[in-house]
């Protein structure tokens, strides 16, 4: 398996991680019981943490499938290269470095950690689109 395809599979566990946590803070905020309901009431207001961490997955949410496309078309072409691993590797990196910022609430290294993220994208579309 590529490095690419292997940093992908983590993304993925990075988005089942940002699927679980924000679920774990909403149950201790409303109980069990609320959560085992079909909660046709609305429970009590969300948490300042509990916020941070939906929209931190939310903002994953947001750029996941580009990269999921951008690793697989760059696997399926065989573009493979330092610039595709440079860009896969950023885009793990800032995005494992911005749910513990945006939880706990960093201003401004958050958003540059986010611009990295989005650079490693940008790697990884040069290397699909600019001719070898």
């Amino acid at each position: 398996m590529t490095l690419e395809l292997s940093l992908l599979g983590w993304s993925l566990v990075l988005a089942l991680v940002q699927i679980l946590l924000p679920a774990m803070y909403r149950n201790r905020e409303t109980g069990v019981a609320y959560n085992a309901s079909a909660r046709d009431e609305p429970g009590p207001p969300v948490g300042i943490v509990t916020g941070r961490l939906r929209r931190a997955q939310a903002n994953l949410f947001e750029t996941l499938p580009i990269f999921i496309a951008a690793v697989l078309i760059v696997h399926v072409t065989g573009r493979e290269g330092l610039l595709t691993a440079w860009g896969a590797s950023l885009y793990l990196a800032a995005r494992v470095a911005y749910l513990p910022l945006y939880a706990f609430g960093v201003p401004y290294l958050r958003s540059a950690v986010w611009t990295v993220s989005l650079a490693g994208l940008g790697l990884l579309l040069i290397a699909i689109l600019v001719p070898a």
